[in-house]
């Protein structure tokens, strides 16, 4: 049995057990999807993880933030935002709620810059010709 699971998993484990307890015994569904049952009942009382509901309330001020900038600020920017906000978390789970919601920077409005090819072979060197004649 994989000791470290994935949260996502496990919570729709206890969503399929939940919809199929008619059905079938909670520990014959807890054995078969590898959950334990304690977690199941744990789950049943509070089913939404405080890190969840903290990340809700954070993406809901990230997408303020991003909404602000038109979209131009990244993670790092966002993050600022944040700090200034007076709200305490850290850079990375910034860039983790960005990605995993399709947050993503546009480039800034940059001047862009023309370079030119060599004048010579823009324009025929007209005095070399009247210095061969």
């Amino acid at each position: 049995m994989d000791t470290k699971r994935n949260c996502s998993h496990v919570r729709l484990a206890y969503q399929f057990i939940e919809a199929n307890k008619k059905r079938y015994s909670v520990e014959a569904m807890c054995r078969v999807l590898e959950v334990a049952p304690s977690g199941y009942y744990a789950w049943l009382k509070k089913p939404i993880s405080e890190r969840d509901q903290e990340d809700a309330r954070l993406l809901r001020l990230i997408r303020a933030s991003f909404d602000r900038s038109h979209g131009i600020y990244g993670a790092p920017r966002v993050f600022l935002d944040l700090r200034e906000a007076d709200e305490t978390c850290s850079k990375h789970r910034v860039e983790r709620l960005m990605r995993e919601n399709g947050l993503r920077a546009h480039g800034g409005f940059r001047i862009r810059r023309v370079v030119a090819g060599k004048p010579a072979i823009l324009t025929p060197n007209l005095l070399q010709q009247i210095r061969t004649i």
